[in-house]
């Protein structure tokens, strides 16, 4: 079975961050493993505190998990200030990496910062070199960038701008796209695109999370780039189809969808 690690935020709620990784990890046969980056009080209805864990503990974490066990994906989501970029990237950069995937996790639904604006920096120049694949959606690919982007073609020069930034690979979402739900995936000769038709459904929580832990679990199996980020897509394309409420706002994708139909706990 193959290792892999989501340094990442929790969310309280559990549909979004550590939760959604170990979650998605889980549902691709793969062991999760987790550091810790904040702690977020958080519901459907939206971010309301956040506590960073200590750059120390963060370190520490990495540490424990690499000096004794293998890892074969790492996913980064919420990294919301430059003390934390700095002592992740300082402490990866003592191990041999395998496949790393970068959400870069900035606003949430709400509208609450999880980025704090003075990290973006650290984001960009630290984290952003050291990612295999970087899973921005449009409007943190805009901030990262800082022009706006509306049609599949500002989506590629978006693609072509964030390469050169220094990931491997790029996917930019077009999940806020008007008329599809259409993805970029970019090689730094190729691009790939994605199309998938809108969902019509409210629970979307956690959806970047999924995503970004499912790319990093087909990678960890050994499931080149371009199909790790297809058959990503599907499998959050159905979490999302058949999401469901658990509160008063937005709900989570359903997770273990296929796996639960296959055993018979659910019938169509």
């Amino acid at each position: 079975m193959k290792h892999c690690l989501t340094i990442a935020g929790s969310d309280s709620s559990g549909g979004a961050g550590i939760q959604a990784d170990l979650k998605t990890f889980s549902a691709h046969g793969t062991f999760g493993m987790s550091v810790i980056t904040a702690v977020t009080a958080q519901n459907t209805q939206g971010v309301f505190d956040v506590q960073d864990i200590d750059p120390s503990v963060i370190a520490h974490q990495i540490e424990a998990i690499f000096d004794d066990i293998s890892v074969h994906g790492i996913k980064i989501g919420m990294v919301s200030q430059t003390e934390t970029i700095d002592i992740i990237t300082k402490t990866l950069k003592k191990y041999p990496l395998p496949p790393l995937v970068l959400d870069p996790v900035m606003i949430s639904k709400s509208g609450y910062d999880l980025l704090k604006p003075d990290a973006k920096k650290a984001l960009i120049e630290n984290l952003l070199p050291m990612a295999t694949l970087i899973t921005p959606n449009l409007p943190e690919a805009e901030e990262i960038l800082g022009y706006k982007i509306e049609d599949l073609e500002t989506m590629k020069k978006a693609a072509i701008d964030l390469h050169n930034l220094g990931p491997k690979y790029v996917l930019v979402k077009g999940g806020h796209l008007s008329e599809t739900a259409t993805d970029v995936l970019y090689d730094s000769v190729n691009f790939h695109l994605l199309h998938q038709e809108k969902i019509e459904t409210p629970h979307t929580h956690g959806t970047g999370c999924t995503l970004s832990s499912a790319i990093t679990a087909n990678l960890a199996k050994g499931i080149s780039i371009d199909e790790a980020v297809k058959v990503a897509k599907a499998y959050i394309t159905n979490a999302i189809v058949h999401g469901f409420s658990i509160g008063h706002g937005v709900g989570p994708t359903h997770h273990f969808y296929e796996l639960y139909k296959k055993a018979g706990m659910i019938n169509d």
